[in-house]
C-alpha cells in the first residue's frame, strides 16, 4: 500500500467512526462505564440525578452539544443515584457534575449549571 492508499484508508475509517457515534446523550452505567470510555476518545459524562433542579436545567444544553459536536465528542448521562459507584470513584460531591475524559482519563470537571456556551468553551478546551 502506498504513502496516498495509506491517507485514504486512515481517512476512511475516522469517518466511519464519526458517523457511528451518537448524536444524543448515551445512558451510561457503573458496569458499562469503563466500556463506554474504551469506545470512544472523547467523552462527556454527566452526572446528575431526577432530583437535581440545576441538573434538568443544563439538560438541554447537554442535548444541543451531543449534536453540535457530534462526530468529535459522545457526550453520557449518569445517574448517581442510581450508579453510586463512579461518582464515588471520581469524588463528586455536587450535581451536576460534567466529566470530560480524553482517551480514557479524566481531563476536565465542571461543576454547576453553567451556561451553554461556557460548556462548550470548557469541553473545547479539552480537545
Amino acid at each position: 500500500m502506498d504513502e496516498r492508499q495509506r491517507i485514504r484508508q486512515e481517512k476512511l475509517e475516522k469517518l466511519q467512526n464519526e458517523a457511528s457515534m451518537p448524536r444524543t446523550p448515551i445512558k451510561v452505567t457503573d458496569s458499562d462505564f469503563e466500556d463506554t470510555l474504551r469506545k470512544y476518545d472523547v467523552v462527556v459524562v454527566d452526572l446528575w440525578a431526577s432530583w437535581c433542579m440545576p441538573c434538568k436545567m443544563i439538560e438541554p444544553s447537554v442535548e444541543a452539544l451531543a449534536e453540535k459536536m457530534a462526530g468529535k465528542v459522545v457526550f453520557g448521562k449518569l445517574n448517581v443515584d442510581e450508579n453510586p459507584r463512579t461518582a464515588a470513584r471520581y469524588q463528586v460531591m455536587s450535581i451536576p457534575t460534567l466529566l470530560v475524559f480524553k482517551n480514557g482519563s479524566p481531563v476536565k470537571r465542571i461543576v454547576g449549571a453553567v451556561p451553554q456556551q461556557h460548556l462548550e468553551q470548557q469541553i473545547a478546551e479539552a480537545l
